[in-house]
């Protein structure tokens, strides 16, 4: 019985004993399917050489040690744009005797790379969790830099929700907004999600993540690292740049009261400084909000419409923070609707 090829089944090999006719075959014929396998070869050859030396290439993101194996990166204060590749978030990474912790991609795969760049420049240990602060797409858009290391993925419980609600439009914008640079930049949802508290073991070094309730967005998150006293606080925490109210200000000045009473040596903020002295460093951010909340609360009695409400909230504040005129109005919209029906 004749044996079919496995690879060619519609080929019979020869019986046994049977002997093919030889077939002539053009010299055109012949060199061209060795040129043809070779050159598939050294394109190969070339992907995977390629691949690796982009990766080996990829500069990596100036960050500062601010305590003894903790790193961030400073984020310009900026509007997103392809000048700056939406790097306009401090984000960065801590560093155990076992495994390290990513805070916060970055804004895009770019940016998200060069991170990992900085990761590998210091140490081989392996990533072994990416967290996302919240769901702004300037701290969490560079999560798929850090496919190839297995992490796991960390977030809120309510931050797939948000995702599911932003993530495709957060995307298209920053496409629209980075061009090419936003190549290779996807939505990375979170495996491990945080309702309450969770402690990661870095190896002699255990990171305490706390779950807020709304304040900065409804899917805020701290990070506490017990063996330095760092409390990264990401957007829950502005200096220098105007605070952006996305949750809830009244739920966001409460947040800061429970946070003050933590004692640490030092807060990362999202935007601002690398660090700042702890709980000194809050009292600008809970000066403005104050303030919000004291002048929309005014305007209302006064019957001033909420559009004309920025004109009236706040005064005092500009001046002091970097974007006021870009985000102070919006601030004070949303502060009028969850005021207005208290």
């Amino acid at each position: 019985m004749p044996i079919r090829s496995r690879f060619c089944p519609q080929i019979e090999a020869p019986a046994e004993g049977r002997v093919e006719p030889a077939r002539w075959v053009s010299p055109r014929v012949f060199f061209s399917g060795i040129i043809r396998r070779h050159l598939g070869l050294a394109i190969a050859i070339a992907v995977v050489f390629g691949t690796t030396a982009s990766r080996a290439e990829t500069a990596a993101l100036p960050v500062t040690e601010i305590a003894a194996g903790v790193f961030v990166h400073h984020g310009v204060h900026e509007e997103a744009s392809a000048a700056n590749e939406d790097a306009i978030a401090n984000i960065g990474f801590i560093i155990g005797d076992d495994a390290v912790a990513v805070i916060d991609p970055g804004g895009s795969f770019a940016e998200g790379s060069a991170l990992r760049a900085a990761i590998r420049a210091r140490t081989d240990r392996p990533i072994r969790y990416v967290i996302l602060t919240h769901v702004h797409p300037d701290h969490i858009f560079g999560a798929a830099a850090f496919r190839e290391d297995h992490t796991d993925v960390v977030g809120h419980a309510k931050l797939p929700g948000a995702i599911a609600q932003r993530g495709d439009y957060y995307l298209r914008r920053l496409q629209g907004t980075l061009g090419d640079g936003a190549s290779g930049t996807e939505i990375v949802a979170p495996t491990v999600l945080v309702a309450d508290r969770l402690d990661l073991d870095l190896g002699n070094r255990r990171l305490t993540l706390h779950a807020c309730g709304p304040a900065h967005t409804d899917n805020d998150m701290t990070i506490f690292d017990e063996k330095t006293r760092t409390f990264w606080l990401a957007d829950l925490l502005f200096v220098e740049r105007i605070p952006v109210i996305d949750g809830s200000f009244v739920g966001w000045l409460k947040q800061l009261d429970e946070l003050t009473a933590i004692p640490a040596d030092r807060a990362v903020p999202g935007h601002g400084p690398v660090f700042v002295p702890w709980p000194a460093g809050a009292e600008p951010e809970r000066r403005y909000l104050t303030a919000v909340a004291h002048d929309t609360r005014a305007a209302i009695k006064a019957g001033i419409s909420i559009a004309n409400a920025y004109r009236q909230v706040a005064n005092s504040e500009r001046g002091r923070w970097l974007l006021f005129d870009e985000y102070h109005p919006r601030n004070v919209t949303a502060s009028y609707k969850e005021l207005e029906w208290e």
